[in-house]
């Protein structure tokens, strides 16, 4: 009998702040996007980035990413304003079956240091502004006690293992708050309080991670912490205070960071012969999660989604 051939791995990375401008400078084919929830955050770029996978989108190579950056080209989308709807079903209308996403959060933690990445576990959704289903006229139900995709997560560990002088926490809750201010301090306690157990502080993991198991696409966050939240007093200079001085390091923690991310990524990007080996539990996530009598759904709209959820009706 012939051996079963690996399913054809396609990956795509949303870049968040930081990392969505670094990426931005990658070269490739731009491809536009139109969805039915309109325009994604960016163009989506195809770079080859080594042995990342498959073809993507009629490009050239079998090394391709397809790159998105999350707030835009030049950062002009604040959190609550991310078309997560539009960036997800992009990414899926090219067929991408594995989304890396990267995001700028604060500590919550004295051992998860500003520069540090956490491979991130767990979330804690705060949010209250953002559209965050694109079943709005059916009655979906995706599990969702793992946010995260433990193949991915397992993969990006094992590439951690891998790289010297960047230090990698192996797990971590995320709490995404809405933003787009930041946290008052009562807050930021808060958060680290027994009854919230939180680790890092940021504003866009959702909907973005719930979207992407409504799609069916494994998803993975490496969080890059760029300062310790407010709850941390910053030391002050008396002598030569700096009123820059705390922007200048989170720039500075980010720009570290970042290039931890990359290498990290890239690292990974290696070898995904476990992700195509491996079923990602996203991948069928829909199995079990549409509710509604698929005969009282109307027509029109099954078409509509047709990307998402077409082979789950005749």
């Amino acid at each position: 009998m012939s051996k079963p051939q690996p399913a054809p791995i396609k990956i795509g990375i949303i870049g968040g702040s930081g990392l969505g401008d670094a990426l931005g400078t990658e070269t490739g084919k731009a491809i536009e996007v139109d969805t039915p929830f309109g325009k994604p955050s960016s163009p989506i770029t195809l770079a080859n980035w080594g042995g990342a996978g498959s073809d993507i989108g009629g490009g050239s190579g079998g090394g391709e990413v397809a790159i998105l950056q999350r707030h835009g080209i030049g950062h002009t989308l604040n959190p609550s304003a991310v078309p997560y709807r539009a960036n997800i079903y992009a990414l899926k209308s090219l067929g991408i079956t594995h989304i890396l996403a990267s995001g700028a959060t604060g500590s919550l933690r004295e051992e998860i240091a500003p520069g540090d990445l956490v491979i991130v576990d767990q979330l804690i959704d705060k949010t209250t502004k953002r559209a965050n289903t694109f079943y709005e006229h059916a009655a979906v139900h995706v599990e969702l006690a793992e946010p995260f995709c433990p193949v991915m997560r397992n993969w990006l560990l094992e590439a951690a293992k891998q790289l010297d002088n960047i230090r990698v926490h192996e797990k971590g809750t995320y709490i995404v708050m809405e933003g787009p201010s930041f946290s008052t301090k009562a807050e930021s306690n808060m958060h680290r309080s027994e009854a919230f157990a939180g680790d890092l502080i940021g504003m866009t993991a959702m909907p973005e991670a719930k979207l992407a198991r409504e799609a069916e696409i494994a998803y993975a966050m490496i969080a890059m912490p760029t300062d310790y939240d407010c709850w941390r007093p910053h030391p002050r200079s008396d002598s030569a205070p700096d009123p820059q001085a705390l922007l200048k390091e989170i720039i500075g923690n980010l720009q570290r960071a970042t290039q931890a991310n990359i290498a990290l990524m890239k690292q990974a990007l290696r070898d995904t012969s476990v992700l195509a080996n491996t079923p990602s539990p996203a991948h069928s996530a829909l199995a079990l999660g549409i509710w509604s009598d698929k005969s009282k759904v109307d027509p029109a709209e099954i078409k509509r989604l047709e990307i998402l959820w077409a082979k789950y009706f005749d």
